[in-house]
């Protein structure tokens, strides 16, 4: 078992290493042409092709990319067509990446970026914990959850709803984000519970490092210590980024929280999240116990 005095040196170089590799990314990227409009095409079997189209009927469509060239698609193995902003966008190996699926949070916790009007997004971790969440607008999402405990005897059963507020300070490098996870639970006459959080986040979506906190209550009682929860990513190939997400709460003195480090991985339509989970109090840190979560975006076809 490790000691909690040696947990926060491995902490701080976590994060060191997060941020340096951030940077080293961000080094040498050839500039995107602002004044070309890029559209995402999605293949019936997955493949993704980014630049911008020549040419669009009802039979097919023609796709200029970075470096495949030209590309002809029938339409009927095109799944989706969307347009991106440079922003959602990253230049690497003259080719073209597209953004983080799920960049409005990590394992779990929220970070100061928000969905897009219209975006939204179904989230199961081990099956049991299911959240499904759509932006209202560019600056407000609404999402809800449930743990389905009745299926297993009429057990009482969590819900929850999550209201969030995203204000971007510097637009795709500053982002404040606000939000409450209120909740109940069916089955049971006690008192709801919720927590309510702020987060502050650097760096764009694809590379970001975020420290919020937050406040828990059951029924009128407020905890008596808030939570602090740091976490960040980093892309480290085209589908995939390392990430990590911590939880301290430090109350008179003692200290306790949750590490959680691990990755995600882009499949498809879908992200994969997995990392291990480390329980820490003041005698130490405890085994890992893993983590495992998929991520479903939903979007629009464009319409022809």
């Amino acid at each position: 078992m490790i000691r909690t005095r040696h947990l926060f040196p491995a902490f701080r170089i976590t994060v060191l290493l997060v941020l340096l590799a951030g940077m080293v990314q961000a080094q040498d990227k050839p500039p995107i042409n602002q004044a070309d409009t890029l559209y995402r095409v999605e293949t019936t079997d997955g493949t993704v092709f980014v630049g911008t189209v020549t040419e669009l009927t009802k039979n097919y469509v023609i796709v200029q990319t970075a470096t495949a060239g030209l590309v002809k698609l029938a339409m009927r193995h095109v799944a989706r067509i969307e347009k991106v902003t440079p922003e959602e966008i990253e230049m690497i190996e003259d080719d073209i990446w597209i953004r983080n699926l799920q960049s409005a949070r990590y394992f779990f916790a929220p970070n100061g970026y928000g969905l897009k009007k219209g975006e939204a997004y179904y989230q199961n971790i081990w099956i049991l914990f299911n959240q499904f969440a759509v932006g209202i607008s560019e600056h407000f999402s609404f999402g809800f959850g449930l743990m389905p405990l009745f299926l297993f005897n009429g057990s009482p059963t969590p819900v929850w709803v999550t209201p969030k507020f995203s204000i971007p300070l510097v637009k795709e490098k500053i982002n404040l984000g606000a939000g409450l996870l209120a909740g109940g639970v069916l089955g049971e006459t006690s008192s709801g519970f919720g927590l309510g959080y702020g987060s502050l986040t650097v760096g764009p979506r694809h590379r970001n490092f975020t420290v919020g906190v937050g406040v828990g209550y059951v029924g009128e009682s407020f905890a008596a210590a808030p939570v602090i929860n740091v976490a960040g990513l980093v892309r480290v190939s085209r589908n995939s980024y390392l990430m990590t997400e911590n939880y301290l709460i430090i109350d008179d003195g003692y200290v306790a929280g949750f590490l959680l480090f691990g990755g995600r991985t882009m499949i498809k339509r879908t992200a994969l999240d997995y990392g291990l989970l480390f329980p820490a109090t003041g005698d130490g840190v405890f085994v890992g116990i893993p983590w495992l979560g998929i991520t479903v975006p939903f979007r629009r076809k464009m319409r022809i």
